[in-house]
């Protein structure tokens, strides 16, 4: 057996498993598990042993990723779902949605996603858009009332509470600023007079 071949045997199919005429855009399971194999095996022919164990693990990696992923999808499809079906659950999930935005594959935009992942933390960590500037991937937030206690650690373990939401639902966001208590943008306040203003007198 071969140094790779415990490493993509999920890759290839079950005995017994329908084959359907595989499509030249789509790929094969059983091919692409081979060509891993064949990859991790140059690896291990250069006797570079740190870069063969290295590759495992990124094989690893990113099968146990996507297979968490198929499992999640699995387990929504199979739980109750409301009126709307499956859908609403599937783009509700942090893990499913990261699968689909990683395959530029989610239908929904930066912002619906965004406000998803407030959503998400919304009970615990109430938290609103300032503004997103989609140019520079930008995302000011503002904290909500959640009514704790407002110490320092508390607050800053909400931030980041909301920020692990917003990464994984809106990855294309790339940095996040936080505006202090209170600094908003209002509107300026109107000055109201019995009388007209009148011109300032020379000094």
């Amino acid at each position: 057996m071969s140094a790779g071949a415990t490493t993509v045997q999920a890759a290839a199919p079950q005995a017994g498993a329908p084959r359907g005429a595989a499509s030249a855009a789509v790929p094969n399971a059983e091919a692409t598990g081979r060509r891993v194999e064949e990859v991790l095996d140059r690896l291990a022919q250069r006797d570079d042993r740190e870069a063969s164990a290295a590759a495992e693990e990124l094989v690893r990696v990113l099968m146990g990723f996507y297979g968490a992923g198929l499992a999640r999808i699995m387990h929504l499809l199979g739980s109750g779902t409301d009126d709307d079906g499956p859908r609403s659950a599937l783009l509700g999930d942090d893990l499913v949605t990261s699968l689909l935005v990683l395959h530029d594959l989610h239908p929904e935009d930066t912002a619906a996603r965004i406000g998803r992942a407030l959503d998400s933390v919304r009970r615990q960590h109430p938290a609103e858009v300032a503004e997103f500037d989609g140019d520079t991937g930008t995302l000011r937030l503002r904290s909500g009332d959640s009514g704790g206690c407002g110490c320092p650690s508390t607050s800053r373990q909400a931030q980041q509470a909301v920020e692990a939401a917003v990464s994984c639902f809106a990855p294309e966001v790339t940095s996040m600023q936080w505006e202090a208590a209170g600094e908003r943008s209002e509107p300026a306040l109107l000055q109201i007079s019995r009388r007209p203003p009148t011109a300032a007198t020379a000094s």
